[in-house]
């Protein structure tokens, strides 16, 4: 199955996909403001055949809500009516600090690595989905 991984801001929103055998997730792209956003996943969606949404949720580090994830879980609404398939909601503390790490030793100024910070977020997002359902 080919999910589409989403790590939402209201600024930058970084989006990731997986192959259909699940194995790899790969960083796709960020997009910048919410104009126009369900557009663009809609069409990567198809474009790719995408067949379920991977939310990242943003939890407080003791596991509390925060406004931000109260937006989430309204983007995650828009998603399921604007799309028709799954949208499943991924635990998210963390994805960015493990993001920086991994983008850290590269040799990308800090300009390219603040655009592509989002993107890698989405994958570590769905990496962490993609093992914990093939442990169940």
């Amino acid at each position: 199955m080919r999910y589409l991984a989403i790590d939402y801001g209201e600024k930058r929103t970084g989006l990731a996909i997986c192959d259909s055998a699940e194995t790899l997730a790969t960083p796709l792209a960020v997009t910048r403001g919410q104009k126009g956003l369900l557009r663009k996943i809609a069409d990567i969606v198809k474009d790719e055949n995408v067949e379920a949404i991977v939310l990242g949720l943003p939890l407080s580090m003791d596991g509390s809500e925060s406004s931000q994830t109260r937006r989430v879980l309204d983007f995650a609404e828009q998603l399921k009516r604007h799309l028709g398939i799954p949208v499943h909601l991924q635990d998210e503390r963390l994805s960015s600090f493990s993001a920086e790490r991994e983008l850290g030793p590269s040799n990308l100024t800090r300009g390219k690595k603040r655009k592509r910070l989002d993107a890698v977020a989405a994958a570590t997002i769905l990496e962490a989905f993609l093992q914990a359902k093939s442990r169940d």
